[in-house]
Formats: structure tokens, C-alpha cells, sequence
């Protein structure tokens, strides 16, 4: 059998985590808000999961929108990667470009230069970077050691003949992550790209509010239903992941 990649599940919530975890993840990208693609979580989160089984890694996203930050923004970030060394925490997630796309190399090179003892990981800022074998020298070339990528489509299955030739550029170099839209249903897609050590998806399922109608303003209608980590989404899609390597 083919060695099985990292399974990686981005999750807003510390129940999240915990299900995550507990249920077949190796890794969790913990977040806010991930209808908004995913921000930095809070403090409180961060310590919550000091010492939970598997690696943990935050997300450095101070808001939504584009990847272009300011001076204070990227100020912010640099606080909130300390926030997660001193949670004790396994590593980092983020991205910077410039106003036209490309890698903001000296806004990263500032992030990196504070994530000593940490793991970094260029997030999907990736995909809107305009020339992606240049992005991916970049990413090496800054110590990034993995990069989740889309192929720079909105979905992870379509832009696999993108993420087919960066995997293969890679060379072992940086470690490619296929996200967006992954699950167990096309997990074995992945199985046969060059050089893939980490998976990422979401394992998300649909949770309505618990209010009752004597509470209208909390109404199915009026959006208080979410997603949720879903623990037996985690489990079958480790089970797809294991199957789709083992026939790799």
C-alpha cells in the first residue's frame, strides 16, 4: 500500500476539533469562520486545544476578502502567530499577495521570520497567484513546507490537471495539499497524483438550530442553521482516503 497522506480537517468550532480529531484526522486547521473561507481563531480556542492528539495548526487570516494586508494587519498576524506558539500549538496557516496576485514575498518573509519552532503552511492565497510554477518556487524558496492548493480553480477537482503538474514540479521539495471540495466520494482522484502527502477537506455537515418555533427570530429561515464538523463524515472519509492509497 501506498503510504497514506496526512488527513487534514479545517474546523471552526472546538467541538470541531475535538470531532475531528478524535474521529480520523491527523491535523486540523482550526479557524473562525469558515463560511468566510476561514479567519484566525480566537485565543480561547487556541489554548483549548493545547495538547489534543494530532498536530494543530491556526489560521493567520485577520478578516475576509483578498490576501493583500496592511502595515497593522500584518501586525496583527504576527501577534496572533505568537498567540499560537504560546498555546502551544504545532504551526501556522497563511498567505499575503500583492494588488496584482503575485507572492508578496517581503510581507511573508516577515510573518515566516516569526514562526520559528512552528510549521507553516501557504494557504490557497496559492491559487490566485498569477504565474503557479513561479508561486511554487517561491513557497519553497521561503521554507513554506506545504502548500493547499485548489490548482488554482475553485474546486480541487477541477483544477487537477493544475495540481497534477504542481505535485509533479514539487519534486518532494514542499509537501502539496489538494483542497476544496474534497470528500470521500472523490478522494481516490488524489490517490494518483505524484508526490501527494497531505489531503485536506472539511467533513462538514448541516446542523438547523435547536430554538423551537415559540423563539421566531431564531427561525430555520432566519439563518441560524450552520455547519458542523460531522464525526461520521471525518470517519468515512479516512476510510475513502485508506482505500483509494491502498489500490494507488
Amino acid at each position: 500500500m501506498t503510504r497514506l497522506p496526512t488527513i487534514e480537517v479545517c474546523v471552526d468550532t472546538i467541538d470541531g476539533a475535538f470531532a475531528a480529531l478524535e474521529n480520523g484526522a491527523d491535523r486540523i486547521e482550526l479557524c473562525a469562520a469558515l463560511e468566510a473561507g476561514g479567519l484566525t481563531p480566537t485565543p480561547g480556542a487556541m489554548e483549548m486545544c493545547r495538547g489534543l492528539k494530532g498536530q494543530v495548526y491556526t489560521m493567520i487570516r485577520p478578516r475576509g476578502g483578498d490576501f493583500i494586508y496592511t502595515a497593522a494587519e500584518l501586525d496583527q498576524m504576527k501577534r496572533d502567530i505568537e498567540a499560537t506558539r504560546k498555546a502551544g500549538l504545532h504551526g501556522v496557516v497563511f498567505g499575503v499577495t500583492t494588488a496584482t496576485g503575485a507572492a508578496d514575498v517581503k510581507a511573508m518573509e516577515s510573518l515566516i521570520a516569526e514562526c520559528e519552532g512552528l510549521g507553516v503552511t501557504l494557504h490557497r492565497a496559492f491559487d490566485v497567484m498569477p504565474d503557479t510554477m513561479e508561486a511554487l518556487e517561491t513557497a519553497i524558496g521561503l521554507g513554506f513546507e506545504r502548500i493547499l492548493t485548489s490548482g488554482g480553480a475553485f474546486t480541487a477537482m477541477a483544477g487537477i490537471d493544475r495540481l497534477t503538474a504542481v505535485a509533479a514540479a514539487a519534486e518532494g521539495r514542499i509537501a502539496i495539499m489538494p483542497g476544496a471540495g474534497v470528500t470521500a466520494a472523490n478522494v481516490a482522484a488524489f490517490a494518483r497524483l505524484p508526490g501527494v502527502t497531505d489531503i485536506h477537506a472539511s467533513c462538514k455537515a448541516v446542523q438547523a438550530s435547536a430554538y423551537g418555533p415559540d423563539v421566531p427570530l431564531m427561525a430555520k429561515d432566519a439563518g441560524y442553521v450552520r455547519n458542523i464538523t460531522d464525526p461520521a463524515t471525518v470517519r468515512a472519509f479516512r476510510t475513502a482516503v485508506e482505500a483509494a492509497w491502498a489500490q494507488a
